[in-house]
């Protein structure tokens, strides 16, 4: 699975590539030296949106996941940019419960594209990649501010 390294404005990122499809996007304090800087489609993609071009990618969410984890993953895929939902909102509609979704959100191997920053709890922020590491939640803050959502 080739890889290749993209340098946003909040962080570096790794993204995960099989056969051209994009499979997985990681966070990473450092920008990698050794993997080759992501062009092409993706490149173009996150710099319309880090641009404040592009609103909503255009992109399925991922397979790879449990059902459930693919409703929920929908679900916050059709959370409209610039805006929230908490993580009891997405429980509501889909008849299951809050700490369930946060699990799903936190499983999300596109973060980004399926906009899991923008749920958030319903006393404030919540955590980020199943993680309330402060590099994480720094992260979901400037996507959250560079959308201009509040919460």
């Amino acid at each position: 699975m080739p890889s290749y390294s993209y340098r946003a404005p909040c962080c570096s990122l790794i993204l995960d590539f099989n056969q051209q499809q994009l499979q997985a996007i990681h966070w990473q304090t450092a920008t990698s030296e050794t993997l080759p800087k992501l062009t092409g489609y993706w490149a173009q993609q996150l710099d319309a949106y880090f641009s404040g071009k592009l609103q909503t990618f255009n992109y399925p969410p991922s397979s790879t996941g449990t059902e459930f984890q693919q409703r929920v993953w929908q679900a916050i895929a059709n959370i409209p940019y610039g805006q929230v939902a908490t993580y009891g909102d997405i429980a509501r509609i889909l008849g299951s419960a809050a700490r369930a979704v946060g699990q799903a959100c936190g499983k999300n191997p596109l973060p980004i594209i399926i906009p899991c920053h923008r749920v958030v709890s319903a006393n404030g922020l919540g955590g980020f990649s199943l993680s309330n590491n402060p590099f994480e939640l720094n992260i979901k803050r400037w996507l959250l501010a560079h959308e201009g959502a509040t919460w």
